[in-house]
């Protein structure tokens, strides 16, 4: 049975001794899942969704607990604590991940957040994290286009903005002038793609752009008039963090909606709101 060390694994229980219970999977049914995760529900042959990795001794452990990231994912995460030989963070487990110096990108400090990657080391075969994340990046050519929907985590802030890691493979880019909600590193959220730059990177936006965003926004709007009355007092000289403040959308996309609108005949512009036409 193939294993996967570092990450979740469906196992089942060979048998129970006073130190806990064995798994199937290793040599001689020898993974052993510690008495402090063994439950009275728990019988001979029972299949168990276990996290394995190596306790203080190298030896292969197995952990109903869920870790913050699994090998093969970049994570947002805390340095627990440091000595000479690295850091070691906190991800979940009574086990510190450690980071070695060399795959620290600068000294490692205590009680600071870092953007890492979890891995393998091929030398010593111990779960590590890595700062160093670039190495780790997709080479391929980025599957996206302007307007698609995808799933990122927030890394840390630059002077443009925020570095972003795309669906756990890519990295994008969330530029501040365009950040319109408050975010944080280690945020894990919905954004969409603004455009593929040439060098393979992601430019992001926590809002749909393009006419897409406008239409979509534009029957939102419509019934936000209808909702209230026939009216709302929102116009084009309201202030953009009110605009945001009840519909989530930059200013600009609300201009171009009640624009659409507009031209539809649907609305009327006036001095102090939009108007619902009769």
């Amino acid at each position: 049975m193939k294993i996967s060390l570092g990450r979740t694994n469906k196992l089942h229980i060979a048998r129970f001794t006073p130190q806990g219970a064995y798994l199937d999977g290793g040599p001689d049914n020898g993974i052993l899942m510690p008495k402090r995760y063994v439950t009275d529900q728990m019988h001979e042959g029972d299949e168990v969704e276990v996290f394995l990795y190596l306790d203080a001794e190298e030896r292969l452990v197995a952990t109903t607990e869920r870790p913050l990231a699994q090998v093969g994912d970049f994570a947002w995460l805390r340095v627990a604590w440091v000595n000479k030989y690295g850091a070691f963070l906190d991800w979940g487990l009574m086990k510190d991940l450690f980071v070695p110096f060399r795959e620290q990108r600068q000294t490692m400090e205590q009680g600071r957040y870092y953007l890492v990657y979890v891995t393998v080391d091929t030398e010593t075969y111990r779960i590590i994290g890595s700062a160093k994340v670039e190495k780790y990046l997709s080479h391929d050519h980025a599957p996206y286009s302007a307007g698609d929907t995808v799933q990122i985590l927030i890394g840390p802030r630059t002077p443009l903005g925020y570095k972003a890691i795309v669906e756990n493979a890519w990295l994008g880019m969330l530029f501040a002038d365009e950040i319109f909600q408050e975010v944080h590193s280690g945020d894990r959220l919905e954004a969409f793609v603004k455009q593929v730059r040439s060098d393979g990177k992601l430019d992001l936006s926590l809002q749909q752009t393009g006419q897409t965003a406008v239409t979509a926004f534009a029957n939102r709007l419509l019934q936000h008039i209808e909702m209230h009355g026939g009216f709302t007092h929102l116009c084009d000289s309201s202030p953009a963090d009110e605009i945001y403040a009840v519909f989530g959308v930059s200013k600009k996309v609300f201009k171009r909606a009640a624009g659409d609108l507009y031209k539809r005949r649907l609305i009327t512009i006036e001095a102090d709101g939009l108007r619902l036409r009769k």
